[in-house]
C-alpha cells in the first residue's frame, strides 16, 4: 500500500510526471492505462475533467477514490461503458495481478451493437490484452475502423466475415488472423453468435 501524499509530496510531483504505483489489477491502473494508450498526459486528463494533477495522480496509485460522478467523465474522456470502470477483476486479491477466474471478467461493449466482450487479461497495464469477443448472430460492424495497434485473433466457434484493408475474408471456427494498423470490420451473417478471442496490443480499452 503507498503512503498518503503529504502537500510537501505533491507539490515535488512535477505535473506530466508518471509515477509507476504497483496499483495492478485496479480501476486506477486501467485509468493510467487508458490515458498512456490515448497520448493523454495527466494534466490534459485533469483539465477534461476539471480535476487537479494531483488527485488524478492519486487515483492512479489508488490513493484516492474517485466518485460516481468522475468516474462517469473519465468513461466519456475515454469513450468507454461505465460499467467497465466498475467492473474490477474480482478474483482473489493474491492472484489478482496473474488470474481472471471466469465469474470474474469485466464486460465490455453491449449488445446494441452487436458485439459484447469480456476483458481476459487482468487489467490493462500490460503491453497487450486479451479479449473473448461474442459476435451476436446478423450482426455487423458498418463503417471500417482502424487504430494503431496490432490485433490477432482465433475463431472458437462459429463464423465470422473479416474486412482488412478493403479486402473480406470468410473464417470459421479453427482459423486465426492478425492485421496491424490496416482499417477493418467485421459482419456475421449467420444464425449462431461467433466467439473469437482477440488479442490487442498496445491496449485499447
Amino acid at each position: 500500500m503507498w503512503p498518503v501524499m503529504g502537500v510537501a509530496a505533491q507539490q515535488r510531483l512535477r505535473p506530466d510526471e508518471d509515477v509507476a504505483g504497483e496499483n495492478t489489477g485496479s480501476v486506477g491502473a486501467d485509468i493510467r492505462a487508458l490515458r498512456k494508450n490515448r497520448s493523454l498526459t495527466l494534466t490534459e486528463l485533469a483539465d477534461r475533467l476539471g480535476r487537479s494533477v494531483g488527485f488524478i495522480s492519486q487515483i492512479e496509485r489508488g490513493i484516492s477514490e474517485p466518485s460516481i460522478n468522475d468516474l462517469r467523465n473519465i468513461a466519456e474522456v475515454f469513450d468507454v461503458p461505465l460499467s467497465f470502470l466498475f467492473g474490477e477483476n474480482r478474483s482473489d486479491p493474491a492472484e489478482a495481478k496473474y488470474i481472471v477466474r471466469a465469474s470474474g471478467r469485466r464486460h465490455l461493449g453491449n449488445a446494441e451493437g452487436g458485439l459484447v466482450e469480456q476483458l481476459l487479461s487482468p487489467d490493462l497495464s500490460g503491453s497487450f490484452e486479451i479479449v473473448r469477443s461474442e459476435f451476436a448472430p446478423n450482426s455487423s460492424l458498418k463503417k471500417p475502423t482502424q487504430r494503431n495497434t496490432e490485433e490477432a485473433g482465433y475463431i472458437v466457434s462459429g463464423t465470422l466475415d473479416l474486412e482488412i484493408d478493403g479486402r473480406w475474408h470468410a473464417l470459421e471456427a479453427g482459423d486465426s488472423f492478425r492485421f496491424a494498423g490496416e482499417p477493418y470490420r467485421w459482419r456475421n451473417q449467420s444464425n449462431q453468435p461467433a466467439i473469437v478471442i482477440w488479442v490487442i496490443a498496445p491496449p485499447t480499452y
